[in-house]
C-alpha cells in the first residue's frame, strides 16, 4: 500500500521520492509515533510535503488512498471529563442520552450505524437528536455530540472527528487555485531583501552584550528596524474587462501594500501609454507622464504590471490604437521603454492561463514581456517572485 501511496502522491503533483518513502518506513519501524491513524497522517505529511502549496493536494491523495483502511485497531473511546460535559450546554442532552452515545465503538461500527441511520431517514432533517442533519444533537449531525462523531453538513463544533485529513484546512493553499489576500502575502514574501532603515529604536542584543562585556557596565545599544528593502513599481489595469477581476486585484494590491514598504502604484486602462494616474476619480485631469516615472524611479525598482491583457491588438501595436484617446506612440513602444528601464519586470494576469492562447493581445504582450507573464495563482505568483529575484 505504501508504494501505491507514493505513486498516488506523484500523480497528485507532489514530488515524492524513494528517499522519502524509505524515511517514512524507517520512522514507522522505529515507532516514533503511536499506532494511530491521526499520528500516521501527520508523520506522512511531514515526510512528503515540503511546500505549503502542496498541503491540500496531500490531503486529497491521503483520503483517496487510505479511505476505509486506517483504523486504530482498538476501541478508541474518548474519556470526556464529567465537569466538561456539564458545560456543553448547547448539546441539551440528558445524562442518559450522553451515556447512550458515549461511544459507538470502532470505526466500522460508527460507519455501520451511520449507514443504518441513513437508510431509515427519509429526506432532509433540521434539528432533533436522532436523524442526520443540521441544528440538532444527533451524534451524526452538524452540531451533535459524540466523542467519536461523524460530522456532516458544516463545520464541526466539538473537534472530535476521526478523519482529520478530510477537514482539508489548507484547501485554499493549492498552487493552482486563485488567491485571497493571506495567500497572496505568502507568495509575495518570496521577494524579500531585508535592510535596516530609519531611526535606531530596536534593541541590539548582541551589541549590548558585547559593549557591556568590554566596558564593564551596562551598555545598551540600539539599531534601526529591519524592513523589506525591495522597491516595487506597480501598474494596475482598471475598468472594462478588468471589472470581473476587481476582487482579486484589490486583494493583490492590499497584500503588496502590507508586504512592501517601498511601493509606488499607478493605474492604466488596457495598455500603458504616455500617461497613467493615481486617482481613478480624477484620471482625466491628474495624469502622471510615464516619462516622469521612468526618470524618477531607479533601475533598482521591480516592475509589476497587473492586467488581463484583453484588448484589441491595435491598442498595443499602433499609434492611435487606444480606445480612450489618440496615443501618438504605440503601447508596445511604452512597454519596451519600461522593461528597458526596469530589467526586473513581470506581468501578472488574472485570466486563467489555459485561455491565454485564445487572445491575440495576450500573446503579443507575453512576447513583449519576454515570456514573463504569470497567472494570478499562488504557483504563478511564486514563479513571478522568483523571476523578479533573479533579474538585476
Amino acid at each position: 500500500m505504501f508504494i501505491s501511496f507514493v505513486e498516488a502522491l506523484r500523480r497528485g503533483g507532489i514530488p515524492a521520492s524513494l528517499k522519502e518513502h524509505l524515511l517514512l518506513l524507517e520512522a514507522l519501524d522505529a515507532e516514533v509515533i503511536a499506532a494511530e491513524p491521526e499520528q500516521f497522517y501527520y508523520l506522512a505529511r511531514a515526510t512528503f510535503v515540503h511546500d505549503e502549496t502542496q498541503l491540500d493536494r496531500f490531503d486529497r491523495v491521503f483520503g483517496e488512498v487510505f479511505k476505509g483502511h486506517l483504523t486504530s485497531g482498538e476501541d478508541v473511546r474518548a474519556d470526556i471529563p464529567e465537569e466538561w460535559l456539564r458545560q456543553v450546554a448547547e448539546a441539551y442532552l440528558t445524562p442518559e442520552q450522553m451515556e447512550a452515545i458515549k461511544s459507538l465503538g470502532s470505526w466500522d461500527e460508527i460507519m455501520q450505524a451511520l449507514k443504518d441511520r441513513l437508510a431509515e431517514q427519509k429526506g432532509r432533517h433540521q434539528g432533533g437528536n436522532k436523524w442526520i442533519g443540521t441544528g440538532g444533537t444527533s451524534p451524526f449531525g452538524h452540531g451533535g455530540y459524540n466523542p467519536e462523531g461523524v460530522r456532516i453538513g458544516g463545520p464541526g463544533r466539538h473537534g472530535r472527528a476521526i478523519k482529520v485529513w478530510e477537514k482539508r484546512e489548507f484547501q485554499d493553499l493549492d498552487g493552482d487555485r486563485e488567491l485571497g489576500t493571506r495567500n497572496i502575502k505568502v507568495a509575495l514574501r518570496r521577494l524579500r531583501r531585508f535592510a535596516r532603515e530609519g531611526a535606531a529604536e530596536e534593541l541590539d542584543l548582541e551589541g549590548t552584550i558585547e559593549g557591556t562585556a568590554r566596558r564593564g557596565w551596562l551598555d545598551v545599544r540600539l539599531r534601526p528596524e529591519r524592513h523589506n528593502a525591495v522597491k516595487l513599481l506597480l501598474f494596475l489595469d482598471i475598468g472594462g474587462s478588468m471589472d470581473g477581476h476587481v476582487r482579486v486585484a484589490e486583494e493583490l494590491f492590499s497584500a503588496c501594500r502590507s508586504e512592501f514598504k517601498h511601493l509606488e502604484h499607478y493605474y492604466f486602462h488596457n495598455c500603458i501609454y504616455e500617461g497613467v494616474w493615481k486617482d481613478n476619480r480624477r484620471r482625466h485631469v491628474e495624469k502622471t507622464p510615464t516619462h516622469d516615472i521612468i526618470h524618477k524611479f531607479g533601475r533598482d525598482h521591480k516592475l509589476v504590471i497587473v492586467g488581463d491583457a484583453a484588448m484589441s491588438p491595435y491598442e498595443i501595436t499602433h499609434a492611435g490604437g487606444s480606445i480612450e484617446h489618440f496615443n501618438e506612440e504605440a503601447g508596445a513602444v511604452w512597454l519596451k521603454r519600461l522593461t528597458d528601464a526596469y530589467p526586473a519586470a513581470a506581468w501578472i494576469n488574472p485570466t486563467p492561463e489555459q485561455y491565454w492562447g485564445h487572445s491575440a493581445s495576450t500573446s503579443i504582450l507575453k512576447m513583449l514581456m519576454n515570456e514573463r507573464m504569470f497567472a494570478l495563482t499562488l504557483d504563478g505568483l511564486e514563479k513571478a517572485m522568483r523571476s523578479l529575484s533573479r533579474a538585476n
